[in-house]
Order: C-alpha cells, then structure tokens, then sequence
C-alpha cells in the first residue's frame, strides 16, 4: 500500500503536467530561449526540468501555438520561443476554462 505522502506527490505532479502548458503560454509573450523559461517559472514557484520543458515547447510549436527562431549573435545558438496568434487564441480559451474550473474547486472548498 502506498503512504500518503507518495499518493500526494503523484497527485501533485499531475496537477502540475496540467497547468503547465498553460503556464508556458502565459510566459511566451516576448521571445524567451528554454533555460530562461525555465528559471522564469520557478522564479514563479513553478518546478520544472529542462527535460520536460524543452519536448514540450517542441510539441507547441509543433501544434502552431509557439514560434521559434535561432539566435547565432552569442557564443552559443540559441533557439528563442513566443506565442503565435494561435496560441495567444487557445491560450485564452484555456484561461477561460482554468478560471472556470478554479471557481468550480473554490465554491467546493467552502463546503468543507
């Protein structure tokens, strides 16, 4: 049997997984390379791992709600992100429905 403390990690680490694609869209407003990204979200109190940002914002930009560009001016390339137009349209929508459901918990809790 599982002890608490493992049930509440895993169920934290799925809340995360789904708000995380979200969090990106609301930090991709101006061009941002992935380390910068991932320190701006923790900064945040959002943990993630390049390991998992970097395959998601490929997955993103392949969906046609991030752009990409290679900036060669430094010692290192790197590949900057920002939000398309159609990921500033899903990006709202999807705030939408995280407000919606975050209302929903809260008129929950005062239940309790």
């Amino acid at each position: 049997m599982e002890s608490s403390d493992a049930i509440l990690g895993n169920l934290v680490q799925e809340l995360k997984r789904g708000t995380l694609v979200l969090s990106v869209l609301l930090s991709t407003e101006t061009p941002v390379y992935g380390y910068t990204l991932v320190r701006s979200l923790q900064e945040r109190g959002i943990e993630v791992e390049q390991n998992t940002l970097y395959p998601l914002l490929r997955r993103l930009e392949k969906q046609g709600l991030l752009n990409s560009s290679w900036e060669t001016g430094e010692a290192r390339p790197r590949r900057y992100y920002v939000i398309s137009s159609k990921g500033k349209a899903i990006r709202r929508e999807l705030f939408g429905e995280w407000k919606f459901m975050n209302e929903a918990i809260h008129s929950m809790e005062e239940n309790l």
